[in-house]
């Protein structure tokens, strides 16, 4: 309470089931005369690009098309659909899908305005100037990334992952339609779900954190902990999809102000060598994250412990600390997610080098509540194996 704190976002969030047929009149007031559509590729190919290109011809506005994104995005792919933005001659990038396909499109806006390659902008703050305007609908309740200002790559030359951090990948409009998450597969709900729960725990308990992004990360802890078991056995429950594409939402803006901790330094080797989905490698690394965070940040875990309902009274504050982790253990097992490191076939011989390169990803450990170093880094992998 005693440091200076500011707080950022999206400048607009539309909420709501059904919000998604408004899109007409949202790209307009955005000022746009044609936009391109970046759409997840597995949905283009079950029909729903149809259900948008007629929501759209029925509100007589042509558009582009860029569907070439089935997976963690390679960094070309920013670059493929930038051109392919600019032969088309669109003013407005439209995402829909998951977080890579929004990290696409973010990626796209800001090439098309600033010229050169995705590569000249990875890192934090090498964005010149503004992009494109951006409309991100998130169709998985996960990432957040419809409220952030970051994109995340692949780069399969380097084995790893590479963020592009920049103000200007803030989307000018989020579009949350919960309609749109009831068909994701269970499988999905769950590791997304979880990614989001890690964005939101991770947030609190960052050395980044503010009253008002802790608020907002608890709030989106209660929301997703209560609710991803619903929405992973019983997937067409529309308040409980609603209240976790909430949580997802929350989650992202805490993630946007505070930053992220450990887990993400250590999850994106999982990623970048092995191809491990970001959600999952998340997963599978949060509980030991969070045991090894517990002596720097023992209050914080310990409110976590109440909000996920796991403290009781007569519990002390390190106790309730650690029924957070276990908690955390619980939600995991009940959303059927039992993968751990040994199960994708890593060896532990990889283990120093998944740590050297995890320390190579500063910005997540430096917002750590305790100090990690590779030697540490080594052992939360032993437990994740």
């Amino acid at each position: 309470m005693n440091r200076i704190f500011s707080f950022t976002g999206a400048k607009m969030i539309v909420f709501g089931s059904g919000s998604l047929e408004r899109l007409p009149e949202l790209v307009r007031e955005q000022g746009s005369g044609k936009p391109m559509l970046v759409l997840d590729g597995h949905l283009s190919g079950e029909g729903f690009r149809e259900r948008v290109e007629g929501i759209l011809s029925a509100g007589n506005m042509s558009f582009g098309f860029f569907d070439r994104i089935t997976g963690e995005p390679e960094l070309g792919l920013a670059d493929e659909c930038a051109a392919l933005c600019r032969d088309e001659g669109c003013d407005i990038l439209v995402g829909i899908g998951g977080g890579s396909t929004l990290d696409v499109a973010k990626a796209a806006a800001v090439i098309v305005s600033n010229g050169g390659e995705a590569k000249d902008y990875l890192g934090l703050n090498k964005v010149p100037g503004p992009g494109l305007p951006k409309i991100m609908v998130p169709t998985t309740a996960g990432t957040g990334s419809e409220v952030t200002f970051t994109s995340v790559f692949i780069r399969s030359d380097l084995k790893k992952k590479e963020g592009m951090n920049s103000p200007y990948l803030y989307p000018e409009l989020a579009l949350l339609d919960p309609l749109l998450t009831l068909s994701v597969p269970a499988a999905v709900t769950a590791t997304t779900g979880m990614d989001a729960l890690c964005h939101a725990i991770e947030s609190y308990t960052s050395i980044n954190a503010s009253p008002m992004s802790e608020m907002i990360s608890l709030k989106a802890i209660e929301l997703i902990s209560s609710n991803l078991r619903t929405c992973v056995h019983n997937g067409g429950n529309l308040d409980a999809r609603g209240n976790m594409l909430l949580g997802s939402l929350y989650a992202g803006i805490g993630l946007a102000n505070a930053g992220v901790t450990a887990v993400h330094s250590l999850s994106y080797p999982l990623g970048g060598k092995y191809g491990v989905p970001h959600g999952l490698a998340n997963t599978i690394l949060l509980a030991p994250v969070m045991k090894y965070n517990l002596p720097g940040a023992l209050e914080k875990f310990a409110v976590i412990a109440g909000v996920m309902g796991a403290a009781k009274g007569t519990m002390s504050r390190r106790g309730a600390a650690y029924a957070a982790v276990e908690a955390v253990r619980e939600l995991i097992r009940d959303c059927g997610i039992d993968t751990t490191i040994s199960k994708l076939g890593i060896s532990e011989d990889e283990f120093p080098a998944l740590a050297e390169t995890a320390m190579t990803v500063k910005r997540p450990l430096d917002n750590n509540p305790r100090r990690m170093t590779e030697k540490d880094a080594i052992a939360v992998y032993r437990e994740a194996y």
